[in-house]
């Protein structure tokens, strides 16, 4: 695969990255929690839309290329969060296969 020429001096976006760890509720269960694993800088470029009716209203629906720095730790069913904007990361790809960079595919829910 040919190697691509990916310029470092995008990553602009200041995220952070999230795991998904279990909380223990007031009654003796647990709920999903999210706990800061790091700060990354990233490229996010939307690459899809879709709107639903759920509830009392419609439910908008982004998908995102977010690119960034290959990292040993990343994993799908984490997301990234920039202030209020969630990124849950859906699948993960080497773009040219060299192990320099990751691109995740993620989905944003806004309502």
């Amino acid at each position: 695969m040919a190697l691509l020429d990916i310029d470092a001096g995008r990553l602009t976006a200041r995220l952070v990255l999230e795991r998904p760890e279990p909380i223990e509720d007031a009654q003796g269960g647990a709920v999903t929690g999210f706990v800061e694993v790091a700060k990354v800088w990233a490229l996010i470029e939307p690459r899809g839309f879709a709107e639903e009716e759920k509830g009392p209203g419609l439910v908008s629906t982004v998908t995102h290329h977010v690119t960034l720095r290959a990292r040993g730790d990343l994993a799908v069913g984490q997301r990234f969060r920039k202030g209020a904007r969630v990124f849950d990361i859906l699948a993960l790809r080497d773009p040219d296969e060299t192990g320099r960079f990751q691109v995740a595919l993620c989905r944003e829910v806004t309502g």
